[in-house]
């Protein structure tokens, strides 16, 4: 299946959640924010699996002083 992830073609295998793609990509689910097909997802919601063509924009958070 593919997704575009920030702007990125991205295949994964059929069945990935949001929190695999996550993890594939090294990043922290509670140290990002997800937003799939243009909406805001709840960390509650990285259990979702994601669908061919879905669009993904995930921000990290950056901490500092």
């Amino acid at each position: 299946m593919n997704v575009i992830v920030n702007g990125e073609k991205r295949e994964l295998p059929p069945g990935t959640t949001v929190r695999g793609l996550l993890e594939r990509s090294g990043l922290s689910p509670d140290k990002v924010a997800v937003e799939l097909n243009r909406r805001l997802l709840p960390g509650d919601k990285y259990d979702t699996p994601l669908s061919d063509q879905d669009e993904l924009e995930i921000v990290t958070f950056v901490g500092g002083g």
